[in-house]
């Protein structure tokens, strides 16, 4: 049975793009069936319209009344039959309906070994410079459920990306994303073929 996931996505949606192929593939029992984004101009939703994916715009300029937000976002998950959800570059924190309608079923990406640099305000090229000033020799990503707090949700898997000499952020960023990509898909497969929710 093909599984149905939301992908949320704030900005250009590259880890949409890497699920939305794995699918078409069939590297993941699954199928995209909504792209949800806090950003109206965000790439993820034409990424979405290009591909016939169903698309909402749900933010605190659509829905100003956080817990009514909550609402229309639960509300769009059930309205497709979501079984699981993937934060993908996401900038909202979710709030409590969903994250209880979907306990053990929200997944997301970080570019570091959790619990290391995690936590508010830690993501993209910040993550990466307090790597390299941290002088660590070994980075990575790590994939995890999502639970209130952020990056804290329980550890599903990590993969190491070793730190080299000479890495800037942007060079340290651009090898851990291109491993994150098959990471995420081999690790998306393994929860499809093993969770029954």
């Amino acid at each position: 049975m093909r599984r149905q996931l939301a992908i949320f996505a704030s900005h250009e949606g590259t880890n949409l793009q890497t699920v939305i192929d794995a699918c078409k593939a069939d590297l993941l029992q699954a199928d995209v069936a909504v792209v949800i984004s806090n950003n109206s101009g965000a790439k993820a939703l034409l990424r979405a319209s290009e591909h016939g994916i169903a698309k909402h715009h749900l933010s605190s300029t659509t829905h100003p009344d956080p817990d009514e937000l909550d609402k229309a976002i639960l509300r769009t998950l059930d309205l497709h039959a979501v079984d699981y959800i993937v934060t993908a570059g996401y900038m909202r924190k979710l709030k409590t309906r969903v994250l209880a309608a979907y306990a053990h079923r929200i997944f997301n990406t970080h570019p570091s070994l959790l619990p290391k640099y995690g936590g508010r305000g830690m993501y993209g090229s910040r993550v990466h410079e307090a790597v390299l000033a941290a002088g660590d020799k070994v980075t990575g990503i790590t994939i995890h459920e999502v639970n209130e707090h952020y990056d804290e949700g329980d550890i599903i898997a990590q993969t190491r990306v070793p730190v080299m000499p000479n890495d800037t952020p942007m060079t340290l960023a651009a090898r851990v994303q291109a491993l994150e990509r098959r990471f995420l898909i081999e690790t998306l497969a393994t929860i499809l073929e093993t969770r029954r929710y």
